[in-house]
């Protein structure tokens, strides 16, 4: 590995392809659903689109290879144009870590039916190590998305979530840890914190989230 790069040369090519993929689904995920619920202003600025130019953020992609972790350009939302705000907020923030759920799972399936059907196995060798090396980078960095935001940091859907959630009267205290929230973000991944909070979380999550798909995949294969 180059030491300046947070993967293996070797599985670059498959990290940067399912991120291509899992940050374009995500971002239109949350563009979509705000448009249902009555905002056009992602539609306006060209981001209800599944090509990955509109939603890529440029530094946010590069620090994903040198640092391992990142961020696509945030989808604009307007809530003075929905009904509810409350409950369509809770919804768009919800979709982005959803799609990357449902994109695991479309990813655990797949690669299931092969590995059932013995189509992995007509492949030559490389090719089938191929095929394996992206199904477990693809499913297992979406399965990370779901869950990292979840936390209930700004600027993650966790946060945007438990805000929607929270009583009116607990606003403003939120918007004032907003400042600060930020920096708690940058700490906890840039120092051995991490390790102690943030990956524990990941790990159990991702253990509990495969046993959930292979307990639902099981049964049908």
């Amino acid at each position: 590995m180059l030491s300046f790069l947070a993967f293996d040369l070797e599985v670059l090519p498959y990290v940067i392809l399912t991120l291509l993929a899992a940050f374009t689904v995500h971002e239109f995920a949350h563009a979509y659903v705000a448009y249902k619920f009555g905002d056009p202003t992602a539609k306006n600025e060209g981001r209800l689109t599944l090509s990955p130019i509109a939603h890529l953020d440029p530094f946010g992609t590069i620090l994903i290879l040198l640092a391992g972790f990142g961020w696509a350009r945030p989808v604009p939302v307007n809530r003075f144009y929905f009904k509810k705000p409350r409950l369509a907020g809770v919804l768009v923030s919800v979709a982005g870590p959803v799609s990357n759920l449902l994109m695991a799972f479309l990813g655990t399936a797949v690669w299931s039916i092969l590995l059932v059907s013995g189509t992995a196995e007509s492949f030559s060798p490389p090719v089938t190590d191929a095929l394996k090396n992206f199904f477990d980078i693809f499913v297992g960095l979406n399965v990370t998305l779901f869950l990292f935001n979840l936390l209930p940091l700004p600027p993650l859907d966790g946060y945007r979530i438990l805000e929607d959630l929270a009583p009116r009267t607990w606003r403003p205290r939120m918007t004032q840890f907003e400042t600060y929230g930020f920096i708690v973000f940058i700490v906890l991944f840039v120092t051995p914190l991490d390790q102690y909070t943030v990956w524990p979380f990941l790990e159990t999550g991702r253990y509990l989230v495969m046993n959930l798909f292979y307990g639902i995949l099981n049964p049908l294969f």
